[in-house]
């Protein structure tokens, strides 16, 4: 080996970069759903590091290929750390990144001099150690994220199954009423769809990271009843916390089982983190050809930065730390309303508390053969494939 090499690694990292990006972002399926590719930020270090295993006149003490090791270790980990809580990524798209990295090292490397097969072989196997790191790390993660899953739904279950048993006992309490009956019965009914709509979420989610899609059955329906239903469900336990403004029927085609998960997603996601002893405020507004629903609590706010993993499966920024939760509410809010053609975004400041705002078209876009279509939850542009 030359420090030529060693130096013209250096000199052609932007390069790198650029050509890694550019093929991960067409190659590798889920980068395409990504504002920036993991990898990225720490690949800087990484090629400098392999720059120095390529260099002669470096002096590589024990100590000194030990720490480099380290550092291209800890490089690898985050990579795979990061990709487990990535929505749509999965092992083989982890492996497949590294793949492309190598391929454009040698690709752009040897478009000013050929590489030695000792050069190569340093090359390959730098990429080859990486790949081993961020995997494990991927296979861990993915487990811990798992058992968390399991620990925090038999948590947050309790509250429609509590619900459902007080009004079992109500029924029991009051035998002759039988107009009381049919109310009470009701609330069993909807806080056990509540229970199997949580199991649904674990469902769906791993269909999304599986890169699956998800059946979802479009019609017309009223999204002002939705929301009231919700709300007063939620107020069952919650005592009138949940306060609903709106402008009256909203109809629209759309998937009423998805949009519920929504809303109950957002206002479960406003109780556990906003103020205990302030309401929870849902406004639907409406114009001829869309809805908005925005959800608001006061409480602790969302840093900027925090924003942005909001919607990552399994990512909770450091200002919830200490809460109960799986991390899949956001994600699959996201999923649902991309499915429905619509945005949210957030708003979070000391002055006017955290919203959440969706706004969904009342209409498709995209034409549909069927009421029941098959939503691909990696993007609008794949969004429905009719059987």
């Amino acid at each position: 080996m030359t420090d030529s090499t060693s130096k013209r690694l250096v000199k052609n990292i932007p390069k790198i970069m650029n050509a890694w990006a550019t093929r991960a972002n067409v190659e590798v399926k889920a980068a395409h759903h990504q504002q920036d590719l993991a990898l990225k930020n720490s690949l800087p270090q990484y090629l400098k590091n392999l720059s120095d295993a390529l260099s002669k006149t470096i002096n590589r003490t024990r100590e000194r290929i030990e720490d480099d090791k380290k550092e291209s270790t800890r490089v690898s980990q985050k990579h795979g750390r990061d990709r487990a809580g990535t929505k749509h990524y999965t092992m083989e798209q982890l492996i497949s990144e590294y793949q492309i990295l190598r391929q454009v090292i040698c690709e752009v490397m040897e478009k000013e001099a050929p590489l030695t097969s000792l050069e190569r072989e340093v090359i390959i196997g730098s990429i080859e150690q990486a790949v081993n790191d961020a995997a494990s790390e991927f296979s861990a993660s993915m487990r811990n994220l798992q058992e968390q899953i399991a620990r925090s739904l038999a948590h947050d279950l309790r509250t429609p199954i509590t619900v459902a048993r007080m009004a079992a006992e109500f029924i029991i309490r009051r035998p002759g009423d039988q107009a009381f009956h049919l109310d009470k019965a009701a609330q069993i009914c909807n806080n056990l769809d509540r229970a199997n709509k949580m199991i649904s979420d674990i469902l769906d989610i791993s269909r999304i990271q599986a890169g699956e899609g998800v059946t979802q059955e479009f019609k017309e329906c009223n999204l002002d009843e939705i929301i009231k239903a919700i709300a007063k469900e939620f107020n069952v336990v919650k005592k009138g916390k949940i306060l609903v403004q709106s402008s009256g029927d909203c109809i629209g085609y759309w998937y009423a089982d998805g949009l519920r998960r929504v809303i109950e997603n957002l206002i479960t996601n406003a109780i556990k983190y906003g103020l205990e002893n302030s309401p929870i405020n849902i406004s639907l507004s409406q114009d001829i050809h869309s809805a908005t629903i925005i959800v608001h609590n006061e409480g602790k706010t969302i840093p900027e930065e925090e924003i942005k993993i909001l919607f990552q499966q399994f990512k909770r920024s450091e200002s919830t730390q200490g809460k109960v939760g799986w991390g899949l509410g956001l994600t699959i809010v996201q999923s649902m309303v991309e499915a429905h053609e619509g945005t949210v975004k957030v708003e979070s400041n000391a002055e006017n508390g955290t919203s959440f705002m969706i706004h969904l078209p009342k209409t498709l876009t995209r034409k549909t053969k069927s009421k029941s279509d098959y939503i691909n939850p990696l993007g609008p542009r794949d969004a429905i494939v009719n059987h």
